[in-house]
C-alpha cells in the first residue's frame, strides 16, 4: 500500500503520495485532467524555476522573505533548472486554467524540496508555504507567460545554432558539387541545364534566411509581464518588488528582458507567440520543400542519400529516404501547430489567455522538433554522394540543353534543330550539337561556370 499524507485546501482534504514533492493542488489537477499522455515541456519547467528564483531573490532583498527561507527556495529552484525532479511534474499538458495547475505544481515542488532542505517533512507548510512563500507577489497570469517567453528564447537560440549547422552542410555540398552538371527541372519537366552545386546553393540560401529569421525573432519575446500579477496592474504586489523582479530575472536568465510598457496589454495578448510561430512555419515550409527535392533527386539517381535502415519487411534490400520523410512530417506538424497557436491566441478573452497551455505546448514542441530534425539533417546532408555520371546522362540526353546556345544560334534556329533532333535516330543531344557546331563550342557553352554565371558577356 502506498504511504500517503493528507493535505487540505478550501475544497477539502485529499491524499497525496508521501514521497511526492507535489501537493494537493497538483493532485487535483492530475485527477481532473486525465486527457492525454502529453506532459508539460521540460523547457517550460526549467524556465518556471528560473522565474521563481528571480521572484524569491526580489522578495528576499526587500525582506518579504527571510534569508533562511530564500536560501532553500533558491536551492530547490536551481535543482529544477539543472534538470532534476522532472518526474515531479505529472500534470497533463492539456489542462484548463491558463496554466494555473502547472504554476501550482512548481510552487508545491519547490516548497516541499525547500522544506526537505530545511530538515522538515514534506507537507509541513508552516515552514515554507507554496503560495505564501514560493508564489509570493505572483500570479499564474504573470509567471506563466513570462516563463513561456524565457523557455522559447533559450530554444530559439538552440534552433538558430542547429539551422546554422544545416546551412553549413548545404554550403559544403554546394562547393563539392560545383562542377557536376545536370539538367534543371520545372513543373517536373526538363528545363535549362544547371549544376548540382547551384541546386544545393539554393537550399543553403533558403536555410540561411531561416537562420536569420530565427535569430532575429528572439526580440519579439524579450518583453514580459512579470510583476503584473493577475491582470497586469500589479495588484497585491509592492511597487519596489515589481521593478526589482525584472532585474533579478535578467540576472538569473542572462537574457535581455524588460517589463512591458503596458503590462495589461502583455498579459491580455499573446500575438508575439503567433509572430514567432510564423517564423517557425516559414522554416518548416523550406524543410518540406527541400526534403521532397532530395527524395526526388535520390529517386532519379542524381544523388545517393545515406542508407539508414531496411525499408521493407517483405522486400529484401529496399532502402527508403526515411530521414527526408521524417523532415517532411516535422514540417507538417509545425505547420499544424502554427494554426493551433494562432487559434489559441485569438480565443483569449478580456484580460488573460485561458488557452496558454495548448499554445505553449504547441510552440515549444515545434521548436524541439525543428532543433532535432535540423541536427539530424546536417549530418545526413554531409553524407550525400553525387552520381556525376547519372547527372551527365540525363544532361546529355535532354533536348533542353540547347537553350544554352541561344545567344549563338537564336530561338528560331534552336526550334528548327529541336525538330530535327526529335525526328533523327540520335538520342544524345550533346553529340547532336557537337556534330552541328563542334565539340569546342558546345563544351564552352555547357561548361559548369557558363551554366551558372549571371548571364553571358555580350559582344562588347
Amino acid at each position: 500500500m502506498i504511504d500517503q499524507r493528507t493535505e487540505k485546501d478550501f475544497l477539502g482534504e485529499l491524499k497525496v503520495p508521501h514521497e511526492a514533492y507535489w501537493g494537493i493542488h497538483t493532485q487535483r489537477a492530475m485527477d481532473n485532467f486525465r486527457i492525454s499522455s502529453l506532459k508539460v515541456n521540460p523547457s517550460l519547467i526549467r524556465a518556471l524555476a528560473r522565474v521563481k528564483k528571480a521572484c524569491c531573490q526580489a522578495n528576499a532583498q526587500l525582506e518579504f522573505l527571510s534569508s533562511e527561507k530564500a536560501q532553500v527556495i533558491e536551492q530547490a529552484c536551481e535543482e529544477i533548472v539543472s534538470g532534476k525532479m522532472y518526474d515531479q511534474f505529472p500534470v497533463d499538458a492539456m489542462q484548463g486554467g491558463a496554466g494555473t495547475s502547472t504554476n501550482m505544481n512548481i510552487n508545491e515542488v519547490i516548497a516541499n524540496r525547500a522544506i526537505e532542505l530545511s530538515g522538515g517533512e514534506k507537507g509541513t507548510y508552516n515552514l515554507i508555504h507554496p503560495l505564501e512563500d514560493v508564489n509570493l507577489h505572483q500570479s499564474t497570469n504573470d509567471v506563466y507567460p513570462t516563463a513561456v517567453k524565457v523557455a522559447a528564447i533559450f530554444l530559439l537560440r538552440n534552433l538558430a545554432r542547429a539551422v546554422s549547422e544545416l546551412q553549413g552542410a548545404f554550403q559544403e555540398k554546394e562547393k563539392e558539387f560545383a562542377a557536376v552538371v545536370k539538367i534543371g527541372r520545372t513543373e517536373l519537366q526538363d528545363a535549362v541545364p544547371i549544376t548540382l552545386g547551384a541546386e544545393f546553393s539554393a537550399f543553403a540560401e533558403a536555410i540561411g534566411r531561416d537562420r536569420w529569421r530565427t535569430f532575429k525573432c528572439e526580440e519579439r519575446l524579450r518583453v514580459v509581464n512579470l510583476g503584473g500579477t493577475a491582470v497586469g496592474t500589479g495588484l497585491a504586489a509592492p511597487r519596489n518588488y515589481i521593478f526589482l523582479v525584472i532585474e533579478k530575472l535578467r540576472e538569473t536568465t542572462g537574457l535581455g528582458l524588460s517589463r512591458g510598457e503596458n503590462v495589461m496589454g502583455e498579459t491580455a495578448n499573446t500575438d508575439a507567440f503567433v509572430e514567432v510561430s510564423g517564423i517557425l512555419k516559414a522554416h518548416a515550409t523550406n524543410l518540406v520543400k527541400i526534403a521532397n527535392d532530395l527524395r526526388l533527386m535520390n529517386f532519379l539517381g542524381e544523388i545517393r542519400l545515406p542508407q539508414l535502415q531496411a525499408g521493407s519487411s517483405i522486400m529484401p534490400g529496399k532502402v527508403n529516404p526515411v530521414l527526408a520523410e521524417a523532415a517532411i512530417q516535422v514540417g507538417m506538424k509545425v505547420m499544424a501547430n502554427d494554426s493551433i497557436i494562432a487559434d489559441c491566441a485569438s480565443r483569449a478573452t478580456l484580460q488573460i489567455n485561458e488557452f496558454l497551455p495548448l499554445l505553449t505546448h504547441s510552440l515549444l514542441e515545434s521548436m524541439d522538433l525543428l532543433i532535432n530534425i535540423n541536427k539530424s539533417l546536417a549530418g545526413h546532408i554531409r553524407a550525400i554522394v553525387a552520381d556525376a555520371s547519372k547527372c551527365a546522362a540525363y544532361f546529355d540526353h535532354s533536348p533542353t540543353i540547347i537553350t544554352a546556345l541561344l545567344p549563338v544560334i537564336g530561338y528560331e534556329k534552336a526550334t528548327e534543330l529541336m525538330k530535327e533532333f526529335s525526328s533523327s535516330s540520335e538520342n544524345n543531344m550533346r553529340l547532336f550539337l557537337e556534330d552541328k557546331f563542334g565539340k569546342e563550342t558546345v563544351n564552352k557553352h555547357l561548361a559548369p561556370f557558363a551554366l551558372t554565371a549571371l548571364g553571358y558577356k555580350d559582344r562588347g
